[in-house]
């Protein structure tokens, strides 16, 4: 057969570039091994120069949140030295199983503070076992970091200077709490908290009650709720709950107890229209770990957590931890990462930037401990290089999974806290708040945006409308809720009304025979109404009299202040002033009227007049002065005229009687002679302003001669009525009784009236009648007494 010598030439060509393709291929396979075997002993070389630091890890590593937290640890060491080759210390763990016990979680830490020496501990995951962690923390100066025990309790950088929270401390989110109430205008909550003061509960909650009181909203109400409190416990307390006013409740627990609580929340009807339920991070920093059936339970529900910004770093972080943990935990399915998880990786890294820091070689106990009983307290050594390393940890900072990271006082910095409302499958976020601008914002800011913005925040937050996003309340309802509303079984407020007829104008008391009712009216109870309207909740009343079966008035007005004091009232409403032995056993609201008592006198009768009263105006003295100007200017006008002037002249007694009549008849100013003279114009003109002075001055004086002077009361003061022994009046039931004994007056000169209109007769009487002189009443009553009777008596002072 024939062979083509170009198909010849091709498969030499395969063939020469094969064997050269194989020749590359083994020299890079050679290359990368040479670089790898480089790589390798370059790292060996390097972790033989480095220096192992102990460092203790104290955590529940049986529970699905400690393996959750224990691998974000590992993974934060892993990250954190394989970008920071040149560091000369790495952090070696040893890890401690805290039990879920807190005598556990202590004898772990005394074990690798005494046995292994170590230089930090991270962890325990609670508050309470915090607590005791920390003096063991502070007595061998080895810092304790702990990125989940949030109670307030804790915080104290003077008593536990070795203790840093890496975590916001509860106390932190009351302040986005409180801005959201108070935009929302309700003035009642209740907090639902744990009975455990350290675990997660009580600690925070005088810091909820004191920012609440400062924006005027009460708790009328705690409810605390045991953690170990059965399902039946559980609805008994809710049911509690839900025939109160108030409907705005406070959540603040874990998970392991919040999820029950909704669950038999929405199972009774709490989680329709009108209710109003707010959760702090404890619940809502684990909203992206709940199941679905969970997520169900909460509709409408505003929680409150802190902001961690998403960024490709942190998203990165997910994905790879997801992977290891469940390679690592095959038997947890669907594990979820939560804000514990990224501050306990965050709080890692501080620790090991701080450890390089504080430099190498000092790493060693003061006291060698030769005894291996781990929990002989008095062999515990004090840590060389624990000073160092609190001042290291108080100085780093760095940008870490959850933003910002660094301490202030042993403090994490606080995080801004993003509020979210529960809706369908998960979560939306509908606003910020942020601990330096303490307002809603509806987008985070930074600082110059929010410096400039700061002002409209609070226009926002002051108005109707919040600065916030959509929110869907419980019961899928649009509408913000109100707050409280009218329980069907509420016991209604005793209000107590007094039973005065002198008290008409003020509380009146209609009894109706036929129905068995009363009805109430007057200046006070219109006052008491229209405060009740205004309140931002409903409060139910009815007034009940003090009354007598017969309907007449049961005691005085201090036996009926008294009732409130026995119980048998919840208040008191009329015409009941405030004193001293009252104010003893009672609370009063401020004064509605004007306070204080005054004396009632009748007006001296001036009906019979001087005939000769026009002259009291003026004194003798002035009327001879003003008839001598009268002639005189009457003389000097027909002085200056009679020789030019026709209209003065004439008969002697012509002229003078013409010169008298024009000086009489300016008074007024009907003169009909003429005047041509300029002097005697002049003269005139003057004469004419004298008159006009002395004419109004006259008509003043007359006039008060004739009006005010019928106003002088009969009697001006006290001494006056003792002295004379006059009786004077007071009313019936009335703390006046007490006042005018006080003043001086005898018993049996003191007469009781029951009425304005039978004070009104006894005055007639007088006193010398068995009537009274004077009348002592509360200033309001003495007012309308002279309004009724204005021209026949009149007040005195002082006011009592």
């Amino acid at each position: 057969m024939r062979q083509d010598p170009k198909l010849g030439f091709c498969s030499s060509c395969l063939v020469f570039l094969f064997d050269h393709i194989t020749m590359m291929m083994i020299v890079l396979l050679l290359i990368f091994f040479t670089e790898d075997t480089a790589m390798a002993q370059q790292n060996n070389n390097t972790n033989t120069n480095t220096t192992q630091v102990n460092v203790g890890v104290v955590l529940d590593v049986n529970n699905e949140f400690g393996k959750i937290w224990l691998s974000c640890i590992s993974m934060a060491l892993s990250d954190f030295y394989t970008n920071s080759h040149d560091y000369k210390t790495r952090l070696l763990l040893n890890i401690r199983d805290s039990k879920r016990d807190v005598v556990a979680a202590a004898a772990a830490a005394l074990d690798l503070i005494k046995n292994v020496q170590v230089q930090a501990i991270i962890g325990p995951e609670n508050s309470m076992q915090t607590n005791f962690v920390i003096d063991l923390g502070n007595k061998s100066q080895v810092p304790i970091l702990s990125f989940s025990a949030t109670s307030p309790s804790l915080t104290s950088s003077i008593r536990t200077p070795y203790f840093f929270r890496g975590v916001t401390n509860d106390s932190s989110q009351i302040g986005a709490i409180a801005a959201l109430i108070k935009a929302f205008g309700w003035r009642e909550a209740v907090p639902i908290y744990v009975d455990n003061e350290f675990e997660f509960g009580q600690g925070v909650i005088p810091y909820l009650t004191d920012t609440l009181q400062a924006i005027d909203t009460r708790v009328p109400y705690r409810s605390v709720i045991s953690p170990m409190a059965s399902d039946d416990q559980i609805v008994e307390e809710l049911y509690k709950l839900m025939t109160m006013q108030t409907k705005v409740f406070i959540v603040h627990m874990l998970p392991s107890l919040g999820s029950r609580i909704f669950a038999k929340a929405k199972q009774i009807g709490m989680m329709e229209e009108g209710f109003v339920w707010i959760v702090t991070d404890g619940l809502a920093g684990f909203f992206d770990t709940f199941e679905q059936s969970v997520i169900d339970s909460m509709q409408g529900v505003i929680g409150v957590r802190p902001y961690v910004p998403r960024t490709k770093k942190l998203e990165s972080f997910r994905v790879r931890w997801k992977k290891k943990f469940q390679q690592e935990n095959p038997n947890i399915v669907d594990a979820k990462l939560n804000i514990f998880g990224l501050l306990a990786y965050d709080v890692t890294v501080a620790l090991a930037m701080a450890v390089e820091k504080s430099g190498v070689g000092n790493f060693r106990f003061d006291k060698q401990i030769t005894n291996n009983v781990s929990t002989d307290l008095e062999a515990i050594g004090v840590s060389e290089n624990g000073q160092n390393l609190v001042k290291a940890l108080s100085s780093t900072r760095f940008r870490g999974l959850t933003g910002d990271y660094s301490f202030v006082d042993g403090q994490l910095h606080s995080l801004a806290f993003q509020i979210v409302n529960v809706n369908g499958y998960g979560t939306r976020g509908i606003g910020f708040w942020t601990p330096d601008k303490r307002v809603l914002m509806r987008k985070l800011m930074n600082s110059s945006t929010s410096n400039n913005n700061n002002n409209n925040n609070n226009n926002n937050n002051s108005a109707s409308k919040p600065n916030l996003g959509p929110i869907i309340w419980p019961g899928d309802s649009v509408s913000v809720p109100k707050g409280w509303e009218i329980p069907t079984n509420q016991k209604k407020l005793q209000v107590g009304v007094p039973v005065n007829i002198g008290a008409i104008g003020f509380v009146k008391v209609k009894f109706d025979t036929e129905t068995n009712k009363s009805t109430v009216t007057g200046y006070s109870i219109d006052v008491f109404d229209a405060v009740m309207k205004i309140m931002p909740y409903a409060v139910t009343y009815e007034y009940i009299p003090f009354a007598l079966p017969d309907g007449t008035s049961a005691g005085s007005y201090d036996d009926l202040v008294y009732q409130v004091y026995l119980g048998k009232f919840d208040a008191v409403v009329g015409d009941t002033t405030i004193v001293a032995n009252r104010s003893r056993n009672v609370d009063f609201t401020l004064p509605y009227t004007e306070s204080g008592v005054s004396m009632v006198v009748p007006i001296k009768d001036n009906e019979k007049k001087n005939a000769w009263v026009f002259l009291k105006p003026l004194t003798w003295e002035l009327w001879v002065t003003s008839a001598c100007f009268f002639v005189f200017i009457g003389f000097v006008v027909w002085v200056l005229e009679h020789r030019i002037n026709e209209d003065f002249r004439g008969p002697i007694e012509y002229q003078v009687g013409t010169s008298f009549w024009f000086s009489f008849s300016t008074v007024v100013f009907s003169q009909r002679e003429r005047v041509i003279s300029n002097l005697g114009r002049f003269v005139v003109i003057v004469w004419f302003f004298v008159v006009l002075i002395l004419t109004q001055s006259y008509t003043a004086s007359l006039s008060s001669h004739l009006t005010v002077q019928q106003l002088t009361p009969t009697i001006t003061n006290v001494r006056e009525l003792i002295e004379r022994g006059e009786n004077v009046g007071y009313p019936k039931g009335s703390f006046v009784l007490g006042l005018v004994k006080q003043l001086g007056f005898n018993k049996n000169k003191l007469i009781e009236y029951n009425s304005l209109e039978q004070c009104d007769e006894y005055f007639k009487k007088g006193s010398a009648k068995g009537g009274i002189a004077a009348a002592f009443d509360e200033v309001p009553y003495m007012r309308r007494f002279i309004v009724q009777y204005c021209s026949k008596y009149t007040m005195t002072e002082p006011t009592f």
